[in-house]
């Protein structure tokens, strides 16, 4: 046996709480499951300690404290000399050491679920010089379980849900409970899993927790909640084994598996006649014991109908019946038609030999109430003449009480829309006449309304629009579209184009306008082309144009349209004479001042002039040149005509005219305001 070496005895408490093995190096062997090696202690070549684990078992009850094992160097001889020193993981607290025998005892009740192994350091001092004997070294203490902890789960109770009709042995789901014991360690963490509460209708997995369905057709119409209790036990569910519970409470989810039912298979409906378009005349339900999706339906008029549809209410899953046609009690008061429900969503798997649809009658009544008279028409279109005289016959209208007991009706016009009182109505037979003759070229429609009123409830009443056109009648000449520049070069030639005209007729004839221009045929200067498209055209006739003999010409031009009876009416057209370039193009047109001849007196002059300040005094015509009057001075006749249009206003013109030919004369350096002429006086009107 070596002596110079320090041996760690390491006596433990195994599996026994309340007994230590003292250390011999016969039985060390066996502690550690080491042999006996011919009886000599197992050492460590290079040092003097055995070392190994301590076993200790948790929740030690004992009033002393509990022995842990012994430390045991081969350099102590027993005198006292020898120190043991403990440090690490609780020494000093959890753990204490006989510094003298090497004993160490545990001073608390020690929890494996708190801390299941604690790391220490043993040394071994020389008591008088405080040195180490030889170098510390690590051991272990490991706290050995018991089953002190029940399994526990997560929750006190669970939820879960699975398809109503499920099959056997579907999954709903799964609870596990943890037990805080050594798992690694006997079966104190060993779970069994069990169902208290639930059969026949539940099963759960007894290694895993898995819950699953163990009875077929489940209805979640005749039963919907569950509550399943399910036990955890732990030493693999044997007798003495502690326990844990939870509660699932499992519900039943909808299938649709129920077909929708009337509960009466005949409905009566009544509504009144006057129940407008699209409004709901009643409401019919059928009934679904499924819930949510599968419960929702629409209904339908079976083959479909003219005067009633049905809708479906998504909130009340009602069908709603509406109008469609207006209702007429004199005309129809009952009606009966087939309605059909159905699901809106279907399960594949209950289809098969089940209809989920289901019929039902409705009988509609339909009631009278006192409707408001009727027009034969609305509207009314009616046209007349513009020269229709005041009193003549415009139209008739008419209108009844659509009701059984046909009461009488007056007419009116309601003023509102005849504000020019134009129109009257005879109040019993419904014939409008007119007030006033009407004029087409002021109003081409006349938009009035007629009131129809039962005599006996003055509260029925309706409106019917009548819309009157006034049809166009010939009383309206044409005239020039336009005013017209025209002038003529002094080097014009013979059937040279001066001008093109047009004309425009406030009258609407059917055929449109057709308008014909003439001027008189004598006349030596100019001629008329027309051009078939309601234009002509003005040509020279002949060529050598002079200002200083006529510096102006007037064309009266007739213009007559087609219609019946022919109006016409005569424009006449103001023809410059202009000196032009080569080219044809107007460089000056104003008119050269000339001596006055013809044997005019300066009395006669003057009589001209004044008769033409009272005339010019006078309104003028708003277009084209136009006779003013003429002036008798001495045996000569002088037309005036108003040549504002083209002439400035200080230029007064005294015109000679015979036949078509005008000379005419500048007035210019006479002032017309140093006359004074009495209006009344006669001056050839």
């Amino acid at each position: 046996m070596i002596t110079d070496r320090v041996v760690l005895l390491l006596v433990l408490s195994v599996l026994w709480p309340s007994t230590a093995l003292p250390f011999t190096p016969g039985n060390i062997g066996n502690l550690f499951g080491m042999p006996d090696s011919d009886g000599r202690t197992l050492q460590r070549s290079k040092r003097g300690w055995m070392w190994n684990q301590f076993f200790l078992l948790e929740e030690y009850a004992g009033n002393d404290h509990q022995y842990v094992g012994k430390l045991h160097s081969n350099m102590d001889r027993g005198d006292g000399n020898v120190k043991y020193v403990l440090t690490g993981d609780g020494a000093g607290s959890l753990f204490l050491i006989d510094e003298k025998s090497g004993d160490i005892h545990a001073t608390k009740r020690l929890d494996r679920e708190e801390k299941a192994m604690y790391s220490l350091n043993a040394k071994v001092l020389d008591r008088r010089t405080n040195l180490e004997l030889e170098p510390d070294t690590e051991f272990n203490i490991k706290i050995h379980d018991i089953n002190d902890n029940e399994p526990k789960f997560a929750k006190e109770t669970y939820f879960a849900s699975v398809p109503e009709m499920s099959e056997v042995g579907t999954s709903v789901a799964t609870v596990t409970a943890n037990d805080a014991d050594d798992e690694t360690y006997g079966n104190s963490a060993k779970l069994v899993y069990s169902i208290l509460q639930g059969q026949p209708y539940f099963s759960v997995d007894s290694e895993n927790g898995t819950i699953k369905t163990a009875l077929p057709g489940m209805d979640r119409e005749v039963k919907e909640n569950y509550q399943v209790v399910i036990q955890a036990k732990d030493m693999a569910g044997q007798m003495g084994g502690l326990s844990g519970t939870t509660t699932v409470s499992i519900t039943l989810s909808d299938v649709n598996d129920s077909p929708p039912r009337f509960a009466n298979h005949s409905f009566r409906v009544t509504t009144v006649e006057s129940t407008e378009i699209g409004g709901a005349i009643g409401r019919i339900k059928a009934d679904d014991p499924d819930v949510g999706r599968n419960a929702e339906m629409e209904y339908s008029i079976v083959g479909g109908h003219d005067t009633f549809n049905i809708i479906t209410d998504q909130t009340t899953q009602e069908g709603v019946i509406i109008i469609k046609k207006a209702l007429d009690y004199e005309s129809k008061r009952d009606y009966e038609f087939r309605v059909e429900v159905k699901n809106t969503y279907l399960d594949a798997r209950f289809i098969h030999g089940l209809q989920f649809k289901d019929y039902a009658t409705v009988k509609v009544t339909v009631e009278d109430v006192d409707e408001p008279p009727v027009f034969t028409r609305n509207p009314y279109i009616i046209e007349v003449h513009e020269d229709t005289a005041a009193g003549s016959f415009v139209g008739v209208v008419s209108a009844r009480d659509p009701d059984a007991d046909t009461k009488p009706v007056k007419y009116s016009i309601d003023r509102h829309t005849d504000l020019e009182r134009l129109f009257n109505i005879d109040s019993v037979n419904g014939t409008i006449t007119t007030l006033k003759a009407l004029d087409r070229e002021m109003s081409k429609w006349h938009n009035i309304s007629v009131v129809a009123t039962e005599i006996n409830n003055p509260r029925q009443t309706t409106r019917v629009p009548v819309f009157i056109k006034v049809l166009d009648v010939n009383d309206n000449a044409p005239e020039f579209a336009m005013s017209y520049d025209t002038f003529v070069c002094e080097n014009v030639k013979a059937g040279q184009l001066i001008q093109t005209i047009s004309a425009v007729d406030t009258d609407e004839p059917l055929v449109g306008h057709k308008f014909v221009f003439s001027i008189s045929a004598t006349n030596p200067n100019f001629t008329i082309a027309d051009r078939e498209d309601n234009t002509a055209n003005i040509l020279t006739r002949r060529g050598g144009f002079s200002r200083r003999e006529m510096s102006m010409y007037f064309l009266p031009v007739v213009i007559s349209d087609n219609d019946y009876p022919i109006q016409s009416s005569t424009s006449t057209l103001i023809v410059r004479v202009c000196a032009c370039d080569s080219r044809g193009n107007m460089q000056t047109c104003n008119p050269e001042v000339l001596p006055f001849s013809d044997g005019l007196t300066t009395g006669a002059l003057v009589a001209i002039l004044l008769c033409v300040v009272i005339l010019l005094s006078k309104p003028r015509p708003p277009s084209s040149a136009s006779v003013l009057g003429q002036c008798l001075v001495g045996h000569k006749m002088y037309h005036l005509l108003d040549l504002s249009i083209i002439v400035p206003p200080s230029v007064f013109l005294v015109l000679w005219c015979t036949d078509s030919i005008c000379t005419f004369r500048n007035m210019d350096d006479w002032n017309p305001t140093q006359c004074v002429l009495n209006p009344n006086s006669e001056c050839g009107k």
